[in-house]
């Protein structure tokens, strides 16, 4: 039966199925939490990207300290520009296009000061590193519309006089000799008066899930076939075990008290023998076999 299954090899293949299993089991479980993050992400976008904007202190409370669920929130701000300390962001992508961002900073009516990010300008053709130009902002009082984002984490490449690479918000108020909030930054949709040029607007946030739910799924397939596989490879080695004692029983039964290997290797040979003349037949080998087997019974010879 299965009693070959308490042996070492068994056990030890056995052992490496389970570890295998339980590896598929928790990279499934990764790709779970991966999918409910981006479907957390996704919720939070539905709820604050189109959501009527706050105002006032309210608001620059959120740029001084955005919370995680208030990501994407909007913002309506009344201040004007300091185009004076704009900065630009650079290798930012736009519809799968490197570019640029332009952040200027806003100084509001309450005399806070935020970063905002006007949007995309595309590499430039007259001087490489730099945007061909960048559109001003409308001077005097503005009315501007923003979502919130929190700073980008700072990254370790420098960038030219005027650039960043990224939107590292302490490293922008260290260019700047006023203080300004460091919590978020907005990203501009709309300014009253509105420029006849402006940056492009940037790309709105992916929606799509992505493949998680399908790789959760596989990862479970594949730790389930581990055992399957074992499963399967188990019937066959009784199997084998079956076929080896009902030969070694018909051996025993002529005469042979050989190891089965050797007694198939005398088979094999009777089969050639007679396939090569036509006469094969089961009466034929085992006549075959009978005379190879080393103590034959009498009666049976």
């Amino acid at each position: 039966m299965y009693r070959f299954l308490a042996s070492t090899r068994w056990v030890g293949w056995l052992i490496l199925v389970a570890i295998f299993a339980t590896a598929c089991v928790s990279l499934g479980n990764w790709q779970a939490n991966r999918r409910e993050q981006v479907l957390t992400g996704i919720e939070r976008v539905n709820r604050n990207y189109f959501a009527d904007p706050v105002s006032g202190r309210q608001a620059l409370e959120k740029f001084n300290q955005l919370p995680e669920e208030k990501t994407w929130m909007t913002a309506k701000l009344t201040g004007s520009y300091l185009p004076g300390d704009t900065l630009i962001v650079r290798n930012r992508i736009k519809a799968g296009r490197p570019g640029y961002e332009v952040l200027v900073p806003f100084k509001t009516t309450q005399g806070e000061v935020v970063i905002i990010d006007r949007g995309y300008l595309p590499i430039g053709d007259e001087q490489s590193g730099h945007p061909d130009s960048i559109p001003a902002p409308p001077s005097g009082e503005v009315t501007v519309l923003a979502r919130l984002k929190p700073g980008e984490v700072r990254l370790d490449r420098g960038a030219p006089e005027g650039q960043i690479a990224s939107i590292q918000l302490e490293d922008y108020a260290q260019q700047v000799d006023y203080g300004i909030a460091q919590g978020a930054y907005g990203i501009m949709y709309q300014e009253d008066p509105a420029p006849s040029v402006t940056p492009q607007p940037l790309d709105a946030p992916d929606m799509d899930e992505g493949p998680h739910l399908s790789y959760e799924f596989q990862w479970y397939a594949f730790g389930v076939l581990a055992f399957v596989g074992f499963w399967y490879a188990a019937r066959q080695q009784k199997k084998l075990n079956a076929e080896d004692a009902a030969e070694l029983a018909e051996a025993r039964a002529l005469g042979f008290d050989e190891p089965v290997h050797k007694v198939r290797k005398v088979r094999a040979k009777a089969e050639k023998k007679f396939r090569r003349d036509g006469s094969l037949t089961d009466e034929a080998i085992e006549d075959a076999m009978l005379d190879e087997a080393p103590e034959a019974p009498s009666d049976l010879r």
